[in-house]
């Protein structure tokens, strides 16, 4: 695998969110602001390729049997790094974040992606494959907050900025930065995407029943010579 598919891979293929459906609970908790998405994506973007190296660069020493409680700690330590940095910068964002921050600890896509590629690649590849997730996993949440904050307040702002106001076109829904409206915008995105992964499936299967009809007909041709051949010799 290239190195270009290594890091789009986690935006398309294996998206955290939209494909693999992991770390939904901070997903649908803090997506209710532009500004919590960017904190959590960067957040987790930076967990994820710290510990990525890390972990790559000391696969061959860790002894299989305790490889899982020494991941976490690595995590642990990352995301304490992370925690501190954000607090000192953005208070109201700490704030904002809340208990979603530190549980980063215990997010699967981070220690799923440390036992089964971190861990048995090298530092670039790991480090390309976090980079890609964490690129997926923070474009999603930008995507979800983006639907919910518009929709719930008729504005987007980003660290104070006003991005975009659109209240003067329709009544905002309040219930988008609720609970159900995470849980109403998850499942439609849900819905999309996997109706776009039908439709790609079905292009390659639809290809690969094409080729193997193409390889039946010239076995077919082949044999017929072949025949035809026997018959004249005879």
């Amino acid at each position: 695998m290239s190195y270009f598919n290594e890091f789009s891979k986690g935006i398309t293929k294996i998206n955290p969110i939209f494909v693999m459906a992991l770390g939904l609970c901070p997903t649908l908790a803090v997506t209710t602001s532009l500004d919590n998405a960017v904190g959590m994506g960067f957040a987790t973007t930076f967990v994820l390729l710290s510990s990525a190296v890390f972990v790559s660069s000391i696969r061959k020493t860790v002894p299989s049997n305790v490889r899982i409680p020494v991941f976490i700690v690595i995590i642990a330590t990352f995301v304490t790094i992370a925690q501190l940095f954000i607090r000192a910068f953005s208070a109201e964002l700490n704030r904002a974040l809340g208990i979603f921050l530190p549980l980063i600890v215990v997010n699967c896509v981070i220690l799923g992606r440390a036992e089964s590629f971190s861990s048995r690649n090298s530092i670039l590849r790991s480090m390309l494959d976090a980079l890609g997730i964490g690129a997926g996993f923070s474009l999603a949440l930008l995507l979800i907050s983006s639907i919910r904050e518009l929709l719930g307040t008729g504005e987007l702002y980003l660290f104070g900025n006003n991005l975009l106001n659109l209240s003067w076109l329709f009544n905002p829904m309040l219930a988008f930065i609720l609970a159900p409206g995470a849980l109403l915008t998850m499942g439609l995105l849900l819905a999309f995407f996997n109706w776009l992964g039908n439709i790609d499936f079905k292009k390659q299967s639809a290809h690969v029943e094409e080729h193997n009809g193409d390889n039946a007909a010239e076995k077919a041709e082949g044999e017929s010579e072949e025949e035809k051949k026997e018959e004249k010799k005879g």
